[in-house]
Formats: C-alpha cells, sequence, structure tokens
C-alpha cells in the first residue's frame, strides 16, 4: 500500500476550502481564485435529453459499493491527478464514511459514476466517468437529489467547466466561496 494522506489531514483541508492532486508524483494543494459550484435549489438544470434518459432508467444507481472502481474509472484516462497515493487516501476516507461513490450500473456491469467527500451540509466532487452515454450525468442527477434530501447548502466542483454549466453550475470567487462554506458548515 502507498503512503496515504491522513483522513483527518484531508478533512481538514475540505473543511478550510483547500483539496490535494497529485502531479509528477507529489500532491500538490489546491484552493482555487474562482471556485466552480452546482447550485441545489431550482437553479440546477437538467438539458431536456438527459431528461428522457433519466425518465428511462438505463441504469441501476447505486450507492457506495464500488468506491474504488469509480477512482479507477475517474483515473482512466490520459491525464489523471488519481495517483497511487490519492488513491489510497479516498479509499481511506471512504473507509471512514467521509467518502462517497455514485454509480451507474447495467446487465454489463460499472458503466460511469462519481465520487466526492462530504462534511455536514457539503459535498465536495471530485471526479466523475462514463463507459455508457449519460452514465455521469445521471449519477450527478441522483447525487443533486439526495443532497436536496438531506439539506445540503452546497455542491462543489473545485473548478467550473463548460460540462457543468450545462448544470446550472456557476463560480465564485475564493473568498466568496470560503463565506459560504464557513456557513454551510456551521
Amino acid at each position: 500500500m502507498s503512503k496515504i494522506i491522513p483522513p483527518e489531514i484531508l478533512l481538514e483541508a475540505y473543511a478550510q476550502g483547500v483539496f490535494p492532486m497529485a502531479e509528477d508524483g507529489e500532491i500538490l494543494w489546491f484552493s482555487p481564485e474562482r471556485r466552480g459550484l452546482i447550485p441545489l435549489d431550482e437553479r440546477f438544470h437538467i438539458p431536456r435529453g438527459l431528461a428522457k434518459s433519466v425518465k428511462r432508467q438505463p441504469f441501476e444507481v447505486r450507492w457506495n459499493t464500488a468506491f474504488r472502481d469509480v477512482m479507477l474509472g475517474c483515473a482512466a484516462r490520459e491525464e489523471t491527478w488519481i495517483d497511487e497515493v490519492i488513491l489510497d487516501s479516498y479509499c481511506a476516507l471512504h473507509a471512514a464514511g467521509h467518502a462517497h461513490s455514485v454509480e451507474c450500473w447495467d446487465a454489463d456491469g460499472l458503466q460511469g459514476g462519481l465520487y466526492g467527500v462530504a462534511l455536514p451540509g457539503v459535498f465536495f466532487g471530485e471526479s466523475m466517468f462514463s463507459r455508457k452515454t449519460d452514465a455521469s450525468k445521471i449519477a450527478l442527477v441522483a447525487l443533486v437529489e439526495r443532497l436536496r434530501e438531506r439539506e445540503f447548502s452546497l455542491l462543489d466542483t473545485q473548478w467550473m467547466t463548460s460540462h457543468l454549466r450545462q448544470f446550472g453550475g456557476y463560480e465564485l470567487s475564493r473568498k466568496a466561496y470560503l463565506a459560504a462554506l464557513r456557513k454551510a458548515l456551521d
């Protein structure tokens, strides 16, 4: 097993608005100047085609049944920030009950999903992947529904992308984000 970042260090970092990524064998820590978020209120937007796909239910959505496999799916790309240290660290955080996966399964197996870290009122999305159309997007819709049910305040995506903007994703300055994070954690 690789050396890990202890769960208590990871949790304290997230509570301070900081997260790790691996680059060239080193663990670097980030607190972006502009922070990406997905709204958990009526501003959350499900594109029309995805809404039809959600209604068809092409996948069985499961929670926390294949955490490591979801991380490996997220890491299976040309460039990744998920190395062995990140993988083992988040698996330890999952074992401690603070990291979670949302998975989309069909008869062929795991087809997509996402993982992240939960603190009271805040979910920090780390990464997502798809092997079949809409799998990661359906996982995101399921996550938003669950976070709403549990009255979470923030869904942090770290950085904003055009992919996330289609769901109503927006950015906050670091200062505004940290204020929102403190409020959500209180």
